[in-house]
């Protein structure tokens, strides 16, 4: 019985075992890149923070929350059978490829410009990304909304580090 709980399908007929399954993928893939490199630095504590730097616990948490929303965005294309599928499915791996690239570059290799670089690509991809799941589907378009802003965010903040620390 608690197993037939797990594997209950949706009212749309995708299963609730297989969305999980996509939130912990894409969770896992996005926060592999901090057991390798992480702020906690002697270099990077030194750098000087501009005053709407959050508080460090904000990054976890809003991670976190993100990644949740990306794996329900990427499961909802991933069951759809609409034109353009494919595409958004691609471009959605794409962006994952610089979300991942920018921690290791940023706090391993020390390089706050070319960290730069990689989330205004990363800020383009996700953009394009958002425009190629609209036409898969909608609901999954929306959940990439806050992904963005984030980015938009951590795109002002890492310009400032770099400006603060040339």
């Amino acid at each position: 019985m608690a197993f037939r709980s797990i594997t209950h399908r949706l009212p749309d007929g995708g299963s609730i075992l297989t969305a999980i399954g996509f939130v912990l993928l894409v969770t896992i893939v996005g926060a592999a890149p901090s057991v390798f490199s992480s702020p906690d630095t002697p270099w990077f504590r030194a750098l000087e923070k501009p005053w709407f730097y959050p508080p460090t616990i904000a990054f976890p948490v809003v991670w976190t929350l993100l990644f949740i929303l990306l794996g329900i965005a990427l499961w909802l294309v991933w069951r759809s059978d609409a034109d353009g599928r494919r595409l958004a499915l691609g471009a959605f791996v794409l962006q994952m490829l610089f979300n991942v690239a920018w921690t290791p570059t940023f706090f391993a290799l020390e390089a706050p410009l070319v960290a730069l670089g990689i989330v205004v690509v990363l800020w383009t991809l996700v953009a394009g990304t958002i425009l190629a799941v609209r036409r898969v589907d909608r609901r999954a378009a929306a959940l990439l909304i806050p992904y963005l802003a984030w980015v938009t965010f951590a795109a002002v903040l890492n310009f400032e580090l770099w400006r603060l620390n040339a």
